[in-house]
């Protein structure tokens, strides 16, 4: 199409280009969510809801860029990793940023029914993102481990003070003032010898958050499925069969065909599962050393 006498105005816009040889991190995270969980009656201290459906617009937005190897979610906020030498959209940072958090939205916004099944979404969730370049693998297992850590940190915080108010009859003052100050052993004592709860068998979600990673899956014969990766059989590793979430996307899926061992053809499919894994540790990395790659 030819040029008008106004197309100089695109001179005005600005270059935004990642730096280049760097790892991307995009953070999405929920702008007025303390609003939002209260006008939508979310459980205290942790609704299970919510939380898959997070997972679930994480998931959609992971397997509609297959340059996203990796994502970590806890409460209303959700990190992306993507492959540090990305050409996603040519590295430019507005459309990145713009895209991943609008389909994130959307895709919350969209699923809401499926999760939360008799209440009415009020008004429209919202979310900001920012946009993080880490220059190395160990900035970003930092990163992700600072997440996780905080993931602990907030849950059992949030743990001791909703148990405090609605099993021990504490406002939510008071029970804020017998929190502070108080260290992680001294939490944990409070849980176990005023409410019996022993902090260590709370659901893995709720203490260690959501991990999504791409893992390969075999299809050999009608209803049978496997799925492959080092990481499958790590101690205190979970993957979403019981989350109700979809393992496979109809976006960016990869698949290929091989023959097996016993002649028959197999399928295989790379796609985004559901994991409640220790990311502070090392087990997790080992397994997976194609996600720090150069």
């Amino acid at each position: 199409m030819a040029g008008s006498k106004y197309v100089y105005v695109k001179r005005f816009e600005m270059p935004d280009s990642l730096l280049p040889g760097t790892f991307t991190v995009v953070r999405i995270d929920g702008h007025g969510f303390h609003r939002f969980s209260t006008e939508h009656s979310f459980t205290r201290p942790n609704d299970e809801r919510a939380l898959k459906l997070m997972d679930q617009a994480a998931q959609s937005v992971m397997e509609e860029y297959s340059d996203i190897i990796l994502a970590f979610g806890q409460s209303d906020e959700y990190s992306f990793l993507l492959r540090k030498d990305t050409k996603l959209h040519n590295r430019r940072h507005s459309k990145i940023l713009s895209l991943l958090l609008s389909l994130f939205t959307s895709s919350y916004t969209f699923y809401w029914s499926k999760y939360f099944h008799e209440v009415e979404l009020k008004y429209p969730p919202s979310f900001d993102a920012r946009i993080v370049l880490y220059p190395s693998a160990k900035e970003v297992r930092d990163y992700f481990a600072w997440r996780q850590v905080d993931t602990h940190i907030n849950n059992l915080y949030n743990t001791a003070f909703w148990a405090l108010v609605q099993q021990g009859g504490e406002s939510t003052t008071q029970a804020h003032a017998l929190l502070k100050g108080t260290q992680s052993a001294q939490k944990h004592e409070l849980l176990f010898s005023r409410f019996g709860i022993n902090y260590n068998h709370i659901d893995v979600r709720f203490r260690k958050g959501s991990v999504l990673v791409r893992e390969v899956q075999t299809h050999s014969t009608p209803g049978q499925s496997m799925y492959l990766t080092a990481a499958t059989a790590s101690p205190g590793s979970c993957d979403s069969a019981s989350d109700n979430v979809p393992a496979v996307g109809a976006a960016n899926v990869a698949s290929r065909e091989i023959r097996g061992v016993t002649g028959r053809r197999e399928k295989v499919i790379r796609s985004v599962r559901v994991r409640h894994d220790d990311i502070v540790g090392n087990t997790f990395w080992e397994a997976r050393p194609e996600l720090l790659e150069g």
